[in-house]
């Protein structure tokens, strides 16, 4: 498993089940490359938070295009004025390598 630094730069590998979700021990190395996402059993989650409702939107919108792309979709809960994205691969049940590219891709999104 390559644990760069800049993991926002590598691509999702398309995952149909049939290999081990990462252990523990690989989900927190990966994580150390992430600002702010927490482990949370077989997910990484973030909240965003923003100034309006609009703000919240875009960034709704924009994330939807990195899934898109990535062919790799979070559970998003959208509120007024913040998103909480949560990463998981449904299909091995648990956390892969594609969970922490997208989140660090998502990541770049998000500008004070």
């Amino acid at each position: 498993m390559n644990t760069s630094c800049d993991i926002a730069q590598r691509r999702c590998i398309p995952c149909e089940g049939g290999v081990a979700p990462l252990t523990d021990e690989g989900a927190r190395a990966l994580l150390v490359n992430l600002d702010g996402w927490e482990l949370a059993g077989k997910t990484i989650e973030k909240t965003f938070r923003f100034a309006s409702h609009y703000e919240t939107m875009a960034f709704v919108n924009a994330l939807a295009w990195i899934s898109h792309r990535e062919d790799h979709h979070p559970d998003l809960t959208v509120g007024y004025a913040d998103c909480r994205v949560s990463y998981s691969t449904h299909a091995i049940d648990g956390l892969s390598e594609n969970d922490f590219i997208c989140a660090a891709k998502v990541d770049r999104l998000f500008v004070l």
